[in-house]
């Protein structure tokens, strides 16, 4: 589905990717885990075209897009939820929706997707007229991710959407991140919360100071002994 092959990356002298080889398939959760710093949000930038890499190729359903702009990325099917939320605040819960369906493939279904995603997201329904600034962390986050649902991506980028939330909301959200996957969504995450988005993960990917280290089954990364010193403290 998508692929990533030698991916170099730098931020004016300073590098920050180095030759980074990824592969997510049809249907499955892959995990990036990492320190901060690592080069996991600046590696989906990429993949959205927020940056442009120096060097490698990016290629979705075999069709390269590294000379595509961001809009015609999300035009392809590939729509990331950014790190933080980043919900119009002072938009209602269904505003924020409508302006996840901008692109012209995802209006005609724009009524039916917001119901689909109200099902997935029940207190969504329930807060429909509440302007999204006045919300919880983890309600803004469900928006977030409700309003990338709504243009019918092929693969979700997620990037870090346990950050700043409690306990309690970090387990709810990983499980809203199962449940999309298990209706078919196929998906990216970027997560500093190694065990639970290992746990959940088909496949991840070790990133350390902009390379890959390890990659394999998310239970087995979780059982290494490298893993589970370096981010599980054992």
């Amino acid at each position: 589905m998508l692929k990533i092959e030698k991916l170099n990356f730098s931020y004016d002298d300073l590098k920050v990717l180095w030759d980074i080889d990824l592969e997510v398939h049809q249907g499955e959760i892959v995990t990036v885990v990492g320190s901060n710093g690592a080069g996991k949000s600046t590696m989906l930038k990429n993949i959205s075209r927020l940056v442009r890499p120096n060097s490698g190729t990016i290629t979705l359903q075999g069709e390269e897009i590294n000379k595509l702009e961001s809009h015609q990325v999300v035009e392809r099917g590939i729509v990331q939820v950014p790190e933080g939320r980043k919900i119009f605040p002072e938009m209602t819960v269904r505003e924020n929706l409508r302006m996840g369906s901008f692109i012209k493939s995802a209006r005609a279904n724009r009524e039916e997707n917001i119901e689909r995603v109200f099902n997935l997201f029940p207190r969504l329904k329930e807060r429909e007229k509440q302007l999204g600034g006045t919300m919880s962390g983890g309600e803004q986050q469900m928006l977030a991710i409700a309003r990338g649902l709504m243009t019918n991506p092929k693969v979700l980028l997620l990037d870090e959407p346990s950050l700043g939330l409690s306990p309690l909301l970090v387990g709810n959200i990983f499980e809203i991140i199962t449940e999309i996957n298990r209706q078919g969504m196929t998906i990216l995450l970027v997560e500093q919360n190694v065990y639970q988005s290992l746990r959940i993960a088909h496949r991840g990917y070790v990133l350390e100071t902009g390379r890959v280290v390890l990659t394999g089954k998310g239970e087995d990364l979780l059982n290494d002994p490298h893993v589970r010193k370096a981010f599980l403290g054992m």
